[in-house]
């Protein structure tokens, strides 16, 4: 009677194909070592028996773990949860690193760690013991952290780092948020708009002069000085909302807003209809992140998509294909941003 495959282990393939433990092993690893014939019979053992490889048996060979830690901000991660915002970065970084690490046989683990912790090496220290990750994703601010990226290089870990271009070890993506930024300035100055203000997001995110960059180098092409609009928030619904107030209680209010990211921009909506205006007739936005809740807002918001599952695979990939110690590349990877127009822009009121 066959066997069901939750029940099959890899002793029963190696019994069945009458090879060793890691023979069987170095089959599931793809290792060059084993002969053709050999990798015939352990395979039609598995087909035959309907087993499915488990981490524990990839690693009999000793050369990878097959698992991936991604490292995500504690605090900011867990407010999004348990204030059930809406957020989906991490849904996004799953999608992308989940289904890259599945193509290749990798399993994919999120920790969340405070980077701004006194006792964040320890901490990382303890989960690289526990969990010994072949390679580690770090999102935004780890990217950038010092101690983290330190850290890691000593261990010989592979890691990737989204959202930085500090040199050092570890692959270098982005989403390009500079010419993003520029890219829903260049939308607004196109429909008409030239006081146009920029809701920035917290210094200790990269990011976020990439975007304050790019919003003033499309000003300044356009002849206009930003300054004057450029006030900061960080990243939360109440500093968005003290952002926005103040631009438009100013002497010369914006007729556009650009805010760093959802929340701010959806709170930017809030404090324009506190004041009796309407989105867009009297202020148009532009948000940044693209979440789910901004296709429900009314208007639905205008936003720039940021392509994070289409970065995290990359980054995965990268990881898997690159060990500690064989990394060959060197130039950051851009995946671009687009722009999704509805209806929370338009034409400047000539009122």
């Amino acid at each position: 009677m066959a066997r069901r495959s939750g029940s099959v282990t890899i002793k029963h393939v190696a019994a069945d194909a009458g090879v060793s433990l890691q023979t069987v092993s170095r089959v599931i690893n793809n290792e060059p070592t084993v002969r053709a014939e050999t990798v015939g019979r352990v395979q039609a053992s598995i087909n035959r028996l309907g087993y499915v490889p488990s981490i524990a048996a990839q690693r009999m060979a000793g050369s990878r773990s097959r698992l991936i830690v991604a490292l995500n901000d504690r605090d900011r991660t867990l407010a999004d949860w348990r204030e059930r915002r809406g957020v989906d970065w991490v849904d996004q970084m799953l999608l992308g690193g989940m289904l890259t690490c599945a193509q290749h046989g990798y399993r994919m683990i999120v920790e969340l760690v405070d980077t701004h912790s006194d006792h964040i090496t320890r901490e990382l220290s303890a989960a690289l013991a526990a969990i010994q990750p072949d390679g580690m994703l770090l999102t935004p601010p780890h990217s950038q952290n010092p101690l983290i990226c330190g850290l890691l290089e000593e261990r010989g870990i592979s890691f990737a780092r989204i959202g930085s271009l500090k040199e050092g070890a570890g692959f270098r993506l982005t989403m390009d948020d500079e010419h993003a930024a520029a890219l829903a300035t260049e939308h607004l100055l196109g429909l008409g708009h030239r006081r146009i203000a920029f809701i920035a997001g917290p210094d200790d995110y990269e990011l976020s002069a990439w975007r304050v960059a790019g919003w003033r180098a499309a000003m300044a092409a356009a002849g206009l000085a930003g300054d004057e609009g450029l006030v900061a928030g960080d990243f939360s619904y109440a500093s968005g909302l003290a952002a926005a107030r103040a631009l438009l209680d100013g002497d010369t209010p914006p007729t556009a807003i650009i805010a760093s990211n959802d929340q701010m921009t959806i709170a930017a909506l809030a404090a324009v209809r506190e004041r009796g205006l309407d989105v867009p007739r009297d202020v148009s936005l532009v948000s940044f992140d693209d979440t789910p809740i901004v296709r429900f807002t009314h208007p639905p918001l205008t936003a720039v998509i940021q392509p994070i599952a289409e970065v995290c695979a990359r980054a995965v990939a990268l990881i898997i294909e690159h060990p500690a110690g064989s990394c060959d590349v060197h130039q950051p990877i851009v995946v671009p941003a687009g722009l999704a127009v509805r209806g929370s822009t338009a034409a400047v009121s000539s009122r």
